[in-house]
């Protein structure tokens, strides 16, 4: 009989951080599912991710889809010991340039999205289990990123509930906290409207503001994921972990 580490749902689990956790867990035993919200990425996680990871199209900003997500989810593993919150999206432009739809976009995935997934997944939550948001090096004072305040907030507000949160489960011994990746190598630079050469521009500069001189990689995010899904994280909660090269430190 197989012997499973663990049972995790990753939310935007179809690329980039998410993707990388979840071949990271699943590479250490546990039974995964991933949502994504493009048609077109969950096609291509279903068609790469191993066989028996569970891939479900499901858009964060709607609650019943989230609902629905979880419901297939449970039908499948019966409970959950993990839950990465990681579906979101970055939305670069200026104060004067945001409109109302944009605002809502961002905080309807990023903020609502993830409270309501957590919420909706509590009932498979075990005693014990460990919840993770994606934050946000932007969002975490006084590391700001001019032209990133929309989405600055709703990272900023997932990073507020986390102690609250982590209060309010305590008494099930569900631990939660936050990551807040700096500078990554992810898809998401390859859909910049910019030209490539800007692109390129702006992260040699961001790399050359980092200390360690480099951009991290997904796989580096989902190591400290699962840091925080194991029992070495058994007496860590309530956190915001900044994991950014030591981005912002000067």
């Amino acid at each position: 009989m197989t012997t499973f580490s663990g049972s995790a749902l990753i939310t935007g689990g179809t690329s980039g951080i998410g993707r990388a956790t979840a071949e990271l867990l699943h590479e250490r035993g546990y039974r995964v599912a991933v949502t994504g919200r493009s048609p077109e990425s969950v096609a291509q996680a279903r068609e790469e991710l191993p066989a028996d990871v569970l891939v479900i199209r499901a858009d964060a900003r709607r609650v019943s889809e989230t609902a629905d997500a979880i419901a297939e989810v449970g039908e499948r593993f019966g409970h959950l010991t993990t839950l990465f919150i990681n579906a979101g999206i970055t939305r670069a432009a200026a104060l004067g340039t945001v409109d109302e739809a944009t605002w809502d976009e961002i905080h309807d995935t990023n903020t609502k999205g993830s409270y309501f997934t957590l919420q909706q997944a509590l009932p498979l939550l075990t005693d014990g289990a460990s919840v993770i948001f994606t934050g946000g090096l932007g969002a975490t004072p006084p590391f700001g990123i001019a032209g990133g305040s929309a989405t600055a907030a709703s990272r900023g507000a997932l990073i507020a509930m986390v102690s609250s949160l982590a209060l309010e489960l305590a008494p099930r011994a569900i631990r939660v906290n936050a990551v807040s990746p700096g500078a990554i190598e992810t898809p998401i630079w390859g859909k910049s409207a910019a030209p490539a050469e800007a692109v390129a521009a702006r992260k040699a500069a961001i790399a050359a503001r980092t200390p360690l001189g480099r951009f991290g990689t997904a796989r580096e995010i989902a190591e400290t994921v699962a840091f925080l899904a194991s029992d070495g994280a058994a007496y860590l909660t309530g956190q915001n972990i900044v994991v950014a090269g030591g981005g912002g430190l000067g």
